[in-house]
């Protein structure tokens, strides 16, 4: 018997016995794909952060719309980048209140390291990153601090802060050492009257990108695996 009268004769005996048979949907059974490993020497994220979802968008900084691809330090995929540079980048805002830094961390991809710095709420602060000159000082004490490598990229948010109401550091490690490929070094210089800024210690002073992503709300600096001047 085939399949059609199969199921004409099924159908003839449910409604002679009086059965209320019940239509089958068919079964969806969900493929088993491995998440995607994150980038070797990856620092993870820490409190709030470690449990926010994946990223969903990313906004092209100079452009203002997604154009490409590029992976997040978490492993995670997003759309979009902005062009390699050099030269400062900057974008103000002041809108108050202060907001949060919750986490930094970095990671090693294939042609660049990659550092992200997250945020509190739906919106970045201001920012400006660009490669200072060495030594740079700490905002409190004006002590002198030399960062490892051949350069210094800068990364200064307003109106930000990287403390709770109660005062305490919402990011719990003020130096980072993961010795990636380009990026050596990690320190928080200031957090004080609505400044943050780190800065970078890098292997020499290569061209970078800055991609602003959402949900959760980061600011993400990639920088080569060589390159640029001295």
């Amino acid at each position: 018997m085939g399949l059609r009268h199969g199921l004409y004769a099924l159908g003839m005996a449910c409604g002679l016995l009086g059965l209320g048979c019940q239509k089958q949907e068919p079964q969806t059974v969900p493929m088993d794909v491995p998440a995607a490993p994150p980038p070797v020497n990856t620092v993870p994220r820490e409190g709030p952060a470690a449990t926010a979802p994946v990223v969903h968008q990313v906004l092209d900084v100079k452009a203002g719309g997604p154009a490409g691809a590029a992976p997040d330090a978490g492993g995670e995929s997003v759309a979009g980048s902005a062009a390699w540079t050099t030269a400062t980048v900057q974008k103000p805002r002041g809108e108050p209140p202060s907001i949060t830094l919750r986490s930094v961390r970095t990671g090693a991809h294939a042609d660049y390291d990659r550092t992200v710095f997250e945020f509190d709420g739906p919106r970045l602060p201001g920012y400006q990153l660009g490669y200072v000159k060495t030594p740079v000082q700490q905002c409190g004490s004006g002590n002198d601090v030399t960062p490892a490598g051949q350069a210094a990229l800068e990364v200064r948010f307003t109106l930000a802060r990287a403390h709770d109401d109660k005062g305490q550091a919402t990011v719990a490690q003020r130096t980072l050492k993961p010795a990636l490929p380009s990026v050596l070094e990690l320190e928080r210089l200031c957090d004080f009257e609505g400044e943050v800024t780190w800065v970078l210690g890098t292997a020499r002073q290569a061209p970078f990108r800055v991609l602003e992503l959402t949900n959760p709300t980061r600011l993400v600096l990639d920088v080569q695996h060589g390159g640029g001047g001295q």
